[in-house]
């Protein structure tokens, strides 16, 4: 069994191999020999233990990711199993790997969803997790020239577009004026609306997922031609953004679909180039075990990790 430590996992993957990654996990979720099972909760005194789990038959691995979160942090692992012979392949620290497949499930949006010729990006957000959305639809979307990144905290902002080489704003609404828009927070509230954005914008919601948790306002989901997510099962769960409009009657769950679809070719998604189109992503455990596996390979190509 391998263990690959936080700065094990960091030296083995690019944004270019997570996209290559979350993309095969979101085709075999179309060709159905995926089984995921959605993020439970166990609450803890000022925090929770959190537990999500997956069976890729075509990848040939099972596993479970788990994390507890309370006021000390977050800490994160992922166990990965052969699904053949049960055997424990990897126990894996899973906060970069979190990152890593998060971001990358944005780019792949990007590259099904954005309209053709989008040139510019928008980051609402300025955390741990906002760094490797950008590199990762930089990567989806070569052509990309301007990034603008906006945080309420100013230091916080100017600190990561000099890390990145982007151009910080104070404006949100500035950010998302742009052709994709990106919003990746930890705010309860709404951060993003409808009116700031422009015709055939691509909304990537990365940020809430918790059903009392909102990034986007009612009049997001009312413009938008296309509203997808990464599991319609977990989004009745977890996506605020997307419960509240449905118990409201904006929208239906019939009227939602998953991204694997539209990498499938199963369903399409942008349909005309002036279509507003949202992309409502919580987080599946297939994701971490794709990644994973991937992260596994490498480590035993380079002698990286340690054999427990």
């Amino acid at each position: 069994m391998l263990y690959l430590a936080e700065e094990d996992v960091d030296g083995l993957l690019t944004p270019e191999d997570a996209l290559e990654a979350v993309e095969g996990s979101f085709r075999r979720i179309a060709e159905g020999v995926v089984e995921n099972v959605p993020r439970r909760r166990l609450r803890l005194d000022g925090g929770a233990l959190a537990v999500m789990s997956a069976a890729d038959l075509g990848l040939g691995v099972t596993g479970v990711k788990t994390y507890a979160a309370g006021r000390g942090g977050a800490s994160f692992v992922v166990v990965l199993f052969d699904a053949e012979t049960d055997e424990t392949l990897a126990v894996i620290e899973g906060d970069r790997l979190g990152q890593y497949r998060t971001g990358a499930a944005t780019g792949v949006a990007a590259k099904h969803l954005a309209r053709a010729g989008a040139m510019s990006l928008g980051v609402i957000g300025a955390g741990l997790q906002a760094e490797m959305q950008v590199r990762c639809v930089r990567a989806a979307l070569p052509a990309i020239e301007q990034v603008l990144v906006y945080s309420r905290t100013p230091e916080t902002r100017e600190a990561f577009a000099e890390k990145l080489g982007v151009e910080a704003t104070d404006s949100a609404q500035e950010a998302a004026a742009l052709d994709v828009v990106v919003t990746i927070t930890s705010s309860r509230d709404p951060v993003l609306r409808g009116d700031w954005l422009r015709a055939g914008v691509l909304v990537c919601a990365a940020g809430a997922n918790r059903p009392q948790a909102r990034e986007l306002d009612n009049a997001v989901l009312q413009r938008a031609a296309f509203v997808c997510c990464d599991s319609i099962e977990d989004a009745k769960i977890e996506s605020g953004d997307l419960i509240e409009p449905v118990q409201q009657g904006m929208l239906d769950w019939l009227e939602v679909h998953e991204l694997s679809e539209v990498v499938a070719g199963q369903v399409q998604g942008r349909q005309a180039d002036d279509d507003i189109v949202v992309f409502k992503s919580n987080g599946i455990a297939a994701w971490d075990l794709a990644i994973g596996a991937l992260a596994v390979e490498r480590a035993r190509e380079r002698g990286v990790g340690r054999e427990l």
